[in-house]
């Protein structure tokens, strides 16, 4: 099993916390990588590269609840060339600022229901993390990881 973990950032504070998940992490699934959403299309998501892997879609939200730009075309890719996904097992970590209520963590929001759109299969809940409380994302997206992977990962193993 591998984590595959596609982030969206502005600001790369995504970036931070999703190199911080590979590091700590690495004793629950050895293989982890991660890759920025830069230039990536819903092919990232195709069968070949969906055999055991379990994704974790880390994105932060831009200006009025808008995933990252570095994140667009992947996320417009999955609207104008839709595949169904029923094979891909994923996880969402957003980063939001609860001021601004209306648009809280719509990055990682945005993805999670486009992928259920097509048919993937979330494990968990989504994770928010909420930046005006002062807490790092690093600390708590980690400690939320581990608890995801695990859970995902008992779920792999009863469903071999």
């Amino acid at each position: 099993m591998k984590l595959k973990i596609l982030v969206g950032t502005m600001t790369s504070t995504a970036d931070y916390v999703a190199q911080a998940i590979q590091m700590d992490c690495a004793d629950l699934i050895s293989d982890i990588e991660i890759a920025l959403m830069d230039k990536l299309d819903i092919s990232v998501f195709s069968e070949d590269n969906a055999k055991d892997a379990l994704y974790l879609i880390c994105s932060s939200t831009y200006g009025q609840g808008d995933v990252p730009d570095n994140a667009r075309a992947l996320y417009e890719s999955m609207g104008a060339t839709p595949a169904f996904l029923g094979h891909v097992k994923y996880g969402v970590l957003a980063l939001g600022d609860r001021t601004y209520l209306q648009t809280f963590c719509f990055g990682g929001k945005k993805f999670d229901e486009r992928l259920a759109d097509l048919g993937a299969q979330r494990i968990g809940e989504l994770y928010c993390h909420d930046a005006s409380t002062g807490t790092m994302p690093e600390e708590e997206g980690t400690a939320w990881c581990r608890q995801w992977l695990t859970e995902a990962l008992q779920g792999a193993t009863a469903a071999n």
